[in-house]
């Protein structure tokens, strides 16, 4: 096979397992075919026959929601989110609170309270995970849902309210860390081809090569979807801090023997359900394959990241554009004038172009015209003038630049997980992904967050609880501008 697109084969498979399942039970449920979407949830509320029941019901209920179109999964969502708490014994209940006389009743009506809050919509939704792959049903449910609610605030409670009952279920507590190697079952490996979103998996090779002797792949199972990766890493043992996430994916490159290596290098990390976006396991995943990789290779002693800067094109694009001064100073902007191609003169925003005046470019007018320029990071003399420039701009991008509505987290998402996490922003990448995909989204830079063990509680206090972000003392002098 030399190409890995995306399979859909096994999902097919997977599904057409299920679904049989489901129709199985779903044949034994008493009861007119003609009961619509609703009826059927009521009578799964109900409860009538016991648990086997129940589970029959559920199935069916599931089975129906799979056989329809993206249309008819909205109505059902919305039949679903109207099974709300009921408003007057809620009001009922709020009174009681209200009129109680001493802590005991008070105490016992607020009991009562919680229950009337209760929607039964949640019983509905817990119901699924008695089926087969109900829990896995639930997360893909969950997953359309975001597409699909927009500004509804009916299916924004049912989101929240499913949000917080797969939290609760896909807690750490109760998730495995496995390790992923070439000897893993072939329908694995197919998944880890079609949730690796950092670095495509290309071919059979390419995935052997991240699974040989000096790589590690770990991931975080459910027992109730011990089939299914939720987050999984990939991890690559060197000989000192990578600086080019080709290199390190070079099949070519000949095999490090795992006990001459010193460092660990954590250079891609997916999420694979979207149903669970929002519920945390990268901080987890992260210290537990740190504390793995401390007891079975005493040798490694330092554990990186090299990681991409998705948000720092945007963000320099968008400073080019207002011509922020600040983005290359007069030494490095003299340097790029030499090697620039041609000066393209600019006419007058004003009047200039009807009275012939012709303006000179501004250093940032040359780097945005530079920088539009294909091919500019082949081309050595503009690569080499460009460097500096670039690695002082990524440098304030991370350390200087905060998110929208919230000053104290990073712009870029990354640099906010491995902060949130402990890590130290340690280095800048000249040319680590010349990719399309890396030069379209960072101009070819990748970072390393460096994981010191003894200081990750520490760092991970100085960015939640103070808003500091722990960098290398050359990044810092880097970030400054002015």
């Amino acid at each position: 096979m030399s190409d890995l697109a995306v399979e859909t084969g096994l999902l097919d498979r997977a599904l057409r397992r299920v679904t049989t399942l489901w129709r199985d039970m779903a044949e034994r449920v008493a009861g007119g075919e003609a009961e619509t979407i609703a009826e059927q949830m009521r009578a799964c509320l109900d409860g009538r026959g016991g648990e086997v029941s129940a589970r029959n019901r559920a199935a069916k209920l599931a089975q129906a929601y799979l056989a329809l179109d993206a249309a008819g999964r909205v109505e059902f969502l919305r039949a679903l989110a109207g099974f709300d708490c009921d408003e007057a014994a809620m009001d009922f209940a709020i009174e009681r609170v209200g009129r109680a006389a001493d802590p005991a009743e008070r105490a016992a009506a607020k009991t009562r309270l919680r229950r009337a809050l209760e929607p039964p919509r949640l019983r509905l939704l817990t119901q699924f995970t008695a089926i087969p792959d109900g829990m896995k049903f639930l997360v893909d449910l969950r997953a359309e849902l975001l597409q699909v609610m927009g500004n509804d605030a009916l299916l924004q409670a049912l989101e929240t309210d499913l949000k917080g009952l797969l939290a609760s279920w896909f807690d750490v507590g109760f998730l495995e860390l496995r390790r992923i190697d070439w000897n893993s079952p072939a329908a694995l490996l197919e998944k880890l081809v079609r949730y690796e979103a950092v670095h495509r998996i290309r071919t059979w090779r390419d995935l052997k090569n991240r699974l040989d002797s000096d790589r590690r792949c770990y991931a975080f199972f459910h027992p109730r979807m011990p089939e299914e990766p939720l987050i999984f890493v990939e991890v690559a043992l060197t000989k000192g801090m990578a600086d080019s996430v080709q290199r390190l994916l070079d099949e070519k490159a000949p095999v490090l023997d795992p006990a001459a290596a010193d460092t660990a290098i954590f250079y891609s990390i997916n999420n694979c359900q979207r149903g669970l976006d929002g519920i945390s396991f990268g901080n987890f995943l992260i210290k537990r394959v740190v504390a793995l990789l401390q007891q079975e290779l005493k040798n490694v002693r330092a554990f990186a990241t090299l990681s991409p800067i998705p948000g720092f094109g945007r963000w320099l694009t968008a400073q080019l554009a207002d011509g922020d001064p600040t983005l290359i100073e007069a030494e490095a902007a003299a340097a790029l004038r030499q090697v620039a191609p041609a000066n393209l003169a600019l006419p007058s925003p004003a009047t200039g172009a009807a009275a012939g005046l012709i303006l000179v470019e501004t250093p940032v007018q040359t780097l945005a015209r530079v920088l539009a320029r294909r091919g500019w990071q082949r081309e050595e003399a503009l690569a080499k003038a460009l460097e500096p420039v670039l690695l002082r701009a990524c440098a304030r991008y991370l350390l200087n630049e905060a998110a929208r509505g919230n000053g104290r987290r990073a712009r870029d998402p990354v640099a906010h997980f491995h902060l949130s996490n402990g890590a130290r922003v340690e280095r800048v990448n000249w040319r680590a992904d010349v990719s399309e995909k890396g030069l379209k989204e960072s101009l070819g830079l990748m970072v390393n967050y460096l994981y010191d063990p003894a200081r990750i509680e520490e760092h991970h206090e100085e960015y939640v609880g103070e808003g500091k972000r722990p960098a290398a003392s050359a990044l810092r002098k880097l970030a400054r501008t002015g």
